[in-house]
């Protein structure tokens, strides 16, 4: 699976842009990189949204156990890999159908987010069991999701191009000839939505932090993000009643 956002929906932290950006390719624009994924996989699904941001799913190389499947629902899109072992459960939570997929659940917790804030997005994800990763985007109101499984088991990446667009995939090798050295796994039990940036879901007041690690001639050449159980943040605020939640304050050492 792939999604590639300008930098104004998809905005990561910044520690994700440290790795040595000359080593990136020269052209690599969200066109390029779609062109690339329909090229790799010519049988691939592909959504050009506004502004040449696009979502594509492939099920190329697509493990029994992980399946792939995308669902566009009221403008809408999501693409699930995994599989959620309480799946009966959030059926009749969320009132669908016995034939509703992993995909069509998340865009109805999606939706208790979006709609009846104010309402904690880790006390949503946080009930899903299974492994699991996920990108979701509201076209309406430009908003986008991601979201993996505690474990990590199923694979999940983010990056950014030369072109400062987020790209997220599961396949490594095609990230990485998108945003060359930038770009690592989406960290397990976190989740990402636009506005309100990286946040762990079972540890929501503590701060999600990036650790560099550097070469023998200091370059850093890795940023892994992990939740740092020494940074305490106060709350979690919200504002509006649709679907943004600001940064939180951080309390050092706490």
């Amino acid at each position: 699976m792939l999604a590639v956002f300008e930098q104004c929906i998809g905005k990561p932290p910044p520690e994700l842009n440290l790795t040595d950006a000359g080593q990136r390719r020269e052209c690599n624009s969200r066109e390029e990189i779609a062109a690339s994924f329909r090229s790799r996989w010519p049988d691939s699904t592909l959504y050009k949204l506004a502004n040449d941001n696009f979502l594509g799913l492939s099920h190329g190389g697509e493990s029994p156990k992980h399946p792939r499947s995308i669902v566009v629902m009221e403008d809408i899109f999501c693409i699930f890999s995994g599989a959620l072992d309480n799946i009966c459960d959030l059926r009749k939570y969320y009132g669908l159908s016995r034939q509703a997929t992993e995909a069509m659940i998340m865009v109805e917790a999606y939706k208790v987010l979006r709609d009846r804030a104010p309402y904690p997005p880790d006390q949503v994800i946080k009930e899903l069991e299974g492994k699991f990763s996920f990108i979701l985007f509201d076209s309406k109101t430009s908003t986008l999701f991601l979201a993996r499984d505690r474990e990590g088991c199923v694979a999940l990446h983010w990056g950014v191009a030369a072109d400062e667009s987020l790209v997220c995939s599961d396949d490594p090798e095609f990230i990485n000839a998108a945003c060359g050295q930038c770009y690592t796994p989406f960290p397990p039990g976190c989740i990402f939505i636009s506005g309100s940036g990286l946040t762990s879901f079972d540890h929501p007041l503590h701060k999600v932090k990036a650790m560099v690690r550097e070469d023998d001639g200091g370059k850093t050449d890795a940023v892994i993000f992990q939740v740092d159980f020494y940074t305490r943040l106060h709350s979690i605020p919200r504002r509006g009643s649709a679907s943004n939640w600001a940064d939180a304050a951080v309390v050092e050492g706490d």
